[in-house]
C-alpha cells in the first residue's frame, strides 16, 4: 500500500505523507475503495499548526503497529480543515451534537456513504483520564462494523436525519430584518453580564481574543455614546496587549490564552486572529488616540508582513505552537519563553534584572520547566524607556537565532481578505504606504491566482498555484471586505468592481430564494448536508461576512438589491444576538452599520492635491459605524443631482458615490450621505471630522 498524500499541496497533508498509514485525501475514490473492501472510513481532520494533531500523529499515525491495523481494517482519509472547511463543518457539527464538544484533531468513523456513526477528537496511545486508547477505539469500531452492522446503520441514519433538520431557513415567516436598537441593546446587556471585569474579555479559561465583539462594541459606542461599551474594549485590549497572548518582542497575537488572565497562550499564531486584532487596535486608536493601541496595531501589521508574507505577496496561514527547544525535542512555546538564566546570558546581570522585572520573568516561571511567558505585569513600567527598547531588540535578535516554529505557507482566500482590510486601513491611518502596498500585493495575488474569469474563487493557493478546493462563503465575504477597504484607501475603482463580482456570486450561488445563505455554492460537492453556520467563531462566519460586505457595497453603489440581501442576511443576527452575542459579533458590527446608515463619504478633488488628501484621511478616520469612503476626481457632470448615479445613466465609469459631486467653489470637498441623501458639502476637515466622528487628534 502507498500513502497518497505526497502529491497534495496542503502543508498539513504533506506532514503525513511519510506516515506508515495508507492515507487517502478526501476524494470519491477513497469512499469507493471503502465500498469495495466493505470497511469503514476513518476520517481524521486537523491543521498544520495544531499542537494535539502533531501529538496524535507522533503517538499513533507514526506507530507501525497502529498503522498496520488501520491499513487492514479501514480506509483512512486525512483532511486539512483550513483547505476543506465544508467537510470540517459538517462532521464537526455531528461531533458536537453527539458529544457536546469538539476540537482538533477530529476523529470520525464513517460508512462508505460518508455517514458518521462514531466520534471523538484526540485519542491517546494508552487509556488515560477515562479516555480509551486509540487502539481500543479502532478495535471497538471494527467489532461493531463486523458484528452489529444494522445498529451502525441505524445510528448513522439517525445522525444524518438530525443534521438535515438543523438547516436554517426563512421560508414561511415574516420577512427577516436587521436588529432594531432595542435588540442590539439586549445583546450589549448580555455581553456586560459575561464580561470579566478583573481580566478583560468574556467568560473564563480558555479565553479567546473577542475581536469581532470588540469591533461591535466600538461601533456601538460611536453610534450611541455608550461609555460602558468603550470601557469593555479598552480594558480587554489593554489586558491582551499586556499579557502573554501578545508577543512582547516580535508583535502579533497567539491563538488563545489557556487561563483567564491572558498569561499563558496556546502559542500558535493565526493570520485571521492577527488581521482582525490589528484592525480592532487601529480602530481603538481611531476612537480614543490611545498610544498603546497605535503601537500594537503597527507591531501586529509589521508581524504579519515580516513573518507571514509569502514570496508571491500573499499571507501564510499560521505559525506552529511547537518548535525545537535546542535539544532536538519539539516543545510547545520553546521559541517564545525565557528563564532568568537565558536573560542573563543575552543581556548581562544588570539588564537581565531590568528585563525580568519588566517582562515578569521569575525563577518559578509561568510556563513549563521554570520558563516564563513575557508579559508586562507592571502597570507603571520602567522610567528608562530607551533602555527597555534596547533590551527588547537584543532579546528579539537572540530569539531569532533559535529554531523557528514551522509555517503553514498556504494562502487562504478569506484570511487574506481580512489581512488586506487591516493592512490597508492601518497603513492609511499611520502614514505607512508600505502597508498599503502589502495589502495591494496580496489583493493582486488573489485576483491572479484565486479568482477565475467566471467570478469563482479558489479556497487556497501555495507557491503561486491555486489549490483544488472551491471557495466557500467566507472566502467571498472576506475577500470582498478586503477589496472594499482597499478601494476606500486607494480610490482605485477596480477593487470596487471586483468586490461586486464576488458578491454577485454570493447572490447567485450561495443564497436561497428566501435569502437563506449556505457555506457552499449550489454546485459544490454534495456532502451529507449542505453546510450552513451563521455564528462567528475565531473569524467571521461566511453568513455575517457576506452580510457586512453586501451592506458596504450597497452604500458605495446605491444598489437596492444588495441592500435588501444584506438586510435579509442580518435577520439571523436579530434571532441570535440577544441569546448568544459572543458568537455573532461580526453580525452585530454589521447591524450597527445598518442602524447608522451606514454613512457614505465622498471626497472629490484633484489627485495629489494636499487638500484632497487631508479630507480623504479625515474621512477614513470616521468612527461612524461601517462608514464607506470614496475618493476621486470631481465628476465631469458636476451639475447632476447627487443621487443620479445610483441607477446608471451617464458617466458610468465613475463609481456611483462620486457621481454628480462638484468641487466647492473650486476647492476639494467632502459629501456625507445616508442612502445617497447628502448633507451640504464641506471643504473644512474639522467640520467633516465633527460630522463623522473622526478622532480630532489624529
Amino acid at each position: 500500500m502507498a500513502n497518497r498524500l505526497a502529491a497534495e499541496t496542503s502543508p498539513y497533508l504533506l506532514q503525513h505523507a511519510d506516515n506508515p498509514v495508507d492515507w487517502w485525501p478526501w476524494s470519491p475514490e477513497a469512499f469507493e475503495e471503502a465500498r469495495r473492501r466493505d470497511v469503514p472510513v476513518l476520517l481524521s481532520v486537523g491543521y498544520s499548526s495544531c499542537h494535539w494533531c502533531h501529538v496524535m500523529a507522533e503517538e499513533s499515525f507514526e506507530d507501525g503497529a497502529t498503522a498496520e491495523y488501520l491499513n487492514a481494517h479501514y480506509v483512512s482519509v486525512k483532511v486539512d480543515r483550513e483547505e476543506r472547511p465544508d467537510v470540517d463543518a459538517v462532521y464537526m457539527e455531528a461531533v458536537q451534537a453527539a458529544t457536546g464538544q469538539g476540537g482538533w484533531p477530529m476523529t470520525v468513523f464513517l460508512t462508505p456513504e460518508g455517514e458518521p456513526f462514531y466520534f471523538g477528537t484526540y485519542f491517546p496511545p494508552e487509556p488515560r483520564h477515562g479516555m480509551p486508547s486509540f487502539r481500543q477505539v479502532l478495535e471497538g469500531v471494527r467489532a461493531a462494523w463486523t458484528d452489529r452492522r444494522e445498529e451502525v446503520a441505524e445510528v448513522a441514519g439517525r445522525i444524518v436525519e438530525d443534521l438535515a433538520g438543523r438547516s436554517i431557513g426563512y421560508g414561511g415567516g415574516d420577512t427577516p430584518r436587521p436588529p432594531r436598537p432595542e435588540e442590539v441593546g439586549s445583546a450589549l446587556l448580555a455581553l456586560t453580564r459575561e464580561f470579566d471585569a478583573r481580566h478583560g474579555g468574556f467568560g473564563g479559561a480558555p479565553k479567546f481574543p473577542p475581536s469581532m465583539v470588540l469591533e461591535f462594541l466600538l461601533r456601538h459606542h460611536a453610534r450611541t455614546g455608550s461609555e460602558g461599551a468603550l470601557q469593555m474594549v479598552e480594558a480587554t485590549c489593554e489586558a491582551m496587549a499586556r499579557g502573554g497572548l501578545y508577543d512582547q518582542l516580535g508583535g502579533g497575537f497567539a491563538r488563545y490564552s489557556v487561563d483567564a488572565s491572558w498569561t499563558v497562550p496556546h502559542f500558535e499564531k493565526m493570520l485571521y486572529d492577527n488581521a482582525l486584532l490589528c484592525r480592532v487596535y487601529a480602530h481603538l486608536w481611531r476612537a480614543t488616540g490611545s498610544e498603546r493601541a497605535r503601537r500594537v496595531a503597527l507591531e501586529t501589521a509589521d508581524f504579519m508582513v515580516r513573518e507571514l508574507r509569502t514570496p508571491q505577496g500573499a499571507f501564510a496561514s499560521a505559525l506552529d505552537a511547537d518548535s525545537d527547544d535546542g535539544t532536538g525535542r519539539h516543545r510547545e512555546g520553546a521559541y517564545y519563553v525565557w528563564t532568568p538564566a537565558e536573560l542573563r546570558e543575552v543581556l548581562g546581570e544588570e539588564d537581565a534584572e531590568l528585563a525580568a522585572a519588566h517582562f515578569g520573568v521569575t525563577e518559578e516561571g509561568t510556563f513549563e520547566e521554570g520558563a516564563s511567558v513575557l508579559r508586562l505585569p507592571d502597570t507603571d513600567g520602567p522610567a528608562d524607556a530607551g533602555r527597555i527598547e534596547s533590551v527588547r531588540h537584543r532579546l528579539l535578535d537572540a530569539r531569532s537565532a533559535r529554531p523557528r516554529p514551522g509555517r503553514d505557507d498556504k494562502a487562504v482566500a478569506a484570511w487574506n481578505g481580512l489581512a488586506i482590510a487591516a493592512l490597508a486601513e492601518t497603513g492609511a491611518y499611520f502614514d505607512r504606504p508600505d502597508l498599503v502596498e502589502a495589502a495591494t500585493a496580496a489583493a493582486d495575488l488573489l485576483v491572479a491566482v484565486h479568482l477565475d474569469t467566471g467570478g469563482r474563487l479558489a479556497r487556497t493557493s501555495r507557491d503561486g498555484a491555486a489549490g483544488s478546493g472551491a471557495g466557500v462563503l467566507e472566502d467571498y465575504g472576506d475577500v470582498a471586505e478586503g477589496f472594499l477597504a482597499l478601494y476606500s484607501v486607494t480610490g482605485e475603482s477596480c477593487w470596487l468592481e471586483l468586490a461586486g463580482t464576488l458578491l454577485e456570486t454570493v447572490l447567485t450561488r450561495f443564497t436561497a430564494a428566501d435569502g437563506t445563505l449556505y457555506d457552499t455554492a449550489d454546485d459544490a460537492e454534495r456532502l451529507i448536508r449542505r453546510p450552513q453556520d451563521p455564528t462567528d467563531n475565531a473569524a467571521p462566519s461566511g453568513w455575517t461576512a457576506a452580510a457586512a460586505a453586501l451592506l458596504s457595497y450597497a452604500a458605495h453603489t446605491g444598489s437596492s438589491r444588495h441592500r435588501e440581501a444584506a438586510e435579509r442576511a442580518l435577520g439571523v443576527v436579530t434571532a441570535l444576538a440577544p441569546r448568544v452575542p459572543r458568537f455573532i459579533g461580526w453580525g452585530l458590527a454589521a447591524a450597527e452599520a445598518a442602524l447608522d446608515g451606514p454613512r457614505e463619504i465622498a471626497v472629490v478633488g484633484p489627485v495629489g492635491d494636499p487638500a484632497t488628501a487631508v479630507l480623504h484621511r479625515t474621512a477614513l478616520l470616521a468612527t461612524a459605524p461601517g462608514a464607506v469612503v470614496a475618493v476621486g476626481e470631481p465628476s465631469a457632470d458636476g451639475g447632476r443631482g447627487a443621487g443620479s448615479g445610483a441607477d446608471g445613466g451617464a458617466d458610468e465609469e465613475t463609481p456611483a458615490l462620486l457621481r454628480g459631486r462638484p468641487l466647492l467653489d473650486g476647492r476639494p470637498a467632502a459629501y456625507v450621505c445616508r442612502h445617497f441623501a447628502c448633507d451640504a458639502p464641506t471643504a473644512d476637515p474639522e467640520r467633516l471630522a465633527r460630522t463623522v466622528g473622526a478622532f480630532a487628534g489624529a
